[in-house]
């Protein structure tokens, strides 16, 4: 256990080195400055097509916007946000909560750009549905025997990834959560988890947008409203939470209680990267979800499905990030372990410390809970589309067997090591290191298609120069 746990965390160091996080950073400030920051000007015409306006009737497609979104939403609003921006902020100081805000900026124009491509090149396939995203677009749009090579790697990187972001992470996460609340012993967890989302996943991508798209707002909307009354009970620290944020960003944070300090380079790295685990941006999932949406209009739907990465990172992150900074869970000691809190743990302190009486941890356990359960049902869907691109339509139904039984496994990995860390620090190694091995070739290719997705984006705005148009 422990060379695997070695041999994993060298993996997920080397990925996530200077080199892939100039290239995460660099796309994204790229395409904003390409598209002149569109995600900042078309942000209200974007939440208006995706909250208010909701669908197009009669276009090609299996599910409406407001379903192919809340689909996206499921596969990102999960343990990142409550786990992840924790791990960060343990790890790289609060500041780290400031890059996790550049993140989500910049890669609110790279989930815009995959969505616009996603659409563009999206195929049916041999059950009349339809399919798209980075493999597809880096094989018909980039073309030849490097966009063949490129959508290959990522459709591999992808199938394997599924497991670990959209599945083992939020499992292992979940079974740790109830654990900690409720002392359910991880093998339950696991089977409930197995169990109830093989009843959706089953049913493929309409049955579960049908579920997302009901269970989702609503957990969603428990969670922040959670959150914002910490917010409001401590809203004297909030004005001075936000500036040490900031200033913490750009210095390194000192040693405080529980907490042993920080780099400025940890603090990038880890804010950049829990920042794309939360919002997925650049990894490429964004033009999987598009593909399926009912559209007449790439940019449309890339419009709504850029709305995924604020709702995700400059919402829901920034909320858990606050409340762990102005309660001062950050720099406290488990009174049981000795040891400073971190991921789950950190945020639920933070909860129980904000709120009155003792139902703080209960609403982090649950909110996990939910989330991660959601993650599953939308990462399912991925990993089905990367798995059918490899080989075909008969490998759908032994791949979703497999990830069902996955998220079993992801459960009881917590008793597969003598501490509980070990197996929860493996899971997620494994999973930052298949995010930035499927981020690569997706980078390369919005890269190399960026003028498709300028032409795309000037076509558009130049038919529908008032932005709310009726199809």
């Amino acid at each position: 256990m422990d060379l695997l746990q070695q041999a994993v965390g060298a993996a997920s160091a080397l990925v996530w080195g200077v080199p892939m996080l100039a290239l995460l950073l660099g796309t994204g400030a790229y395409l904003t400055v390409l598209l002149r920051g569109l995600q900042l000007r078309q942000l209200g015409h974007s939440l208006w097509l995706a909250l208010v306006k909701r669908t197009e009737p009669g276009a090609e497609g299996d599910i409406p916007h407001f379903q192919a979104l809340m689909t996206a939403l499921a596969a990102t609003v999960g343990v990142g946000n409550i786990a992840g921006v924790a791990t960060a902020i343990a790890a790289g100081g609060p500041g780290a909560l400031f890059w996790m805000w550049v993140t989500g900026l910049v890669g609110m124009a790279t989930k815009y750009a995959e969505a616009v491509l996603g659409v563009r090149y999206r195929e049916v396939d041999a059950r009349g549905r339809m399919t798209g995203g980075p493999m597809y677009y880096l094989r018909n749009g980039v073309g030849g025997r490097l966009g063949a090579g490129l959508g290959f790697a990522f459709a591999l990187c992808a199938a394997f990834a599924a497991f670990g972001i959209g599945n083992m992470v939020q499992s292992n996460s979940v079974a740790d959560a109830l654990q900690s609340a409720f002392d359910v012993p991880p093998i339950a967890s696991g089977a409930a988890i197995a169990l109830f989302a093989g009843l959706v996943i089953l049913g493929g991508i309409r049955w579960i947008g049908r579920v997302t798209s009901f269970f989702v707002p609503i957990m969603i909307t428990f969670y922040l409203l959670s959150g914002l009354l910490v917010l409001a009970l401590h809203w004297r620290a909030v004005p001075g939470a936000l500036e040490f944020v900031v200033a913490d960003a750009f210095r390194p944070s000192a040693a405080a209680g529980g907490f042993l300090g920080a780099s400025l380079r940890a603090g990038i790295r880890w804010g950049v990267a829990r920042g794309v685990f939360s919002n997925e941006s650049g990894l490429g999932t964004g033009g999987i979800a598009a593909a399926a949406a009912q559209t007449r209009e790439p940019v449309r739907q890339a419009l709504v499905s850029m709305t995924q990465t604020f709702i995700d990172t400059l919402v829901v992150c920034s909320v858990t990030g606050l409340v762990i900074v102005v309660t001062g869970a950050w720099t406290q000691v488990d009174p049981i372990t000795g040891s400073a809190y971190t991921g789950a743990p950190l945020t639920a302190a933070a909860f129980q410390s904000g709120l009155p009486g003792a139902w703080g941890g209960n609403i982090v356990a649950l909110g996990l809970v939910f989330f991660a359960f959601s993650t599953i049902l939308g990462w399912a869907y991925y990993g089905e589309r990367a798995i059918e691109y490899l080989f075909g339509e008969r490998a759908i139904v032994p791949y979703r067997i497999v990830f069902i039984a996955a998220s079993f496994f992801g459960a009881v990995v917590l008793q597969l090591a003598e501490q509980q860390t070990r197996g929860f620090q493996l899971v997620w190694d494994f999973s930052d290191t298949m995010n930035g091995a499927m981020a690569i070739p997706n980078l390369i290719g919005l890269l190399l298609l960026s003028g498709v997705v300028a032409r795309e984006t000037r076509g558009y705005f130049a038919r529908h120069p008032t932005r709310r148009e009726e199809p």
